[in-house]
């Protein structure tokens, strides 16, 4: 799904990174599209990669050559624990994601 885009990131290199990137943001996807609400810890117990790969692959979510889809945020719980929940709204004029 995502195989043909690049990735941003100083130490992004595409033939080191592409496949597995895509892989994940696929991954990632096809969890978060039951448009429930989840943490990180929730979707890397799913998924099983990392956190911090699940936050990036979220905010990736949201840019234009990845579909521009809506990621929404909100508190879990008491807000001074500091945990957050996602939920993903994918972009209805955007079949999967843009190829430009």
């Amino acid at each position: 799904m995502f195989e043909d885009l690049d990735f941003d990131g100083d130490t992004y290199e595409r033939k080191h990174d592409q496949v597995r990137l895509a892989k994940q943001l696929s991954g990632i996807y096809a969890f978060m599209s039951d448009g429930g609400w989840h943490t990180l810890q929730e979707i890397h117990d799913k998924t099983g990669y990392p956190p911090a790969s699940i936050s990036a692959g979220l905010r990736d979510f949201r840019k234009e050559r990845f579909g521009k889809h809506q990621v929404n945020k909100r508190s879990r719980g008491n807000r001074a624990s500091g945990l957050w929940e996602y939920q993903f709204v994918p972009n209805k004029q955007k079949s999967l994601v843009t190829t430009s």
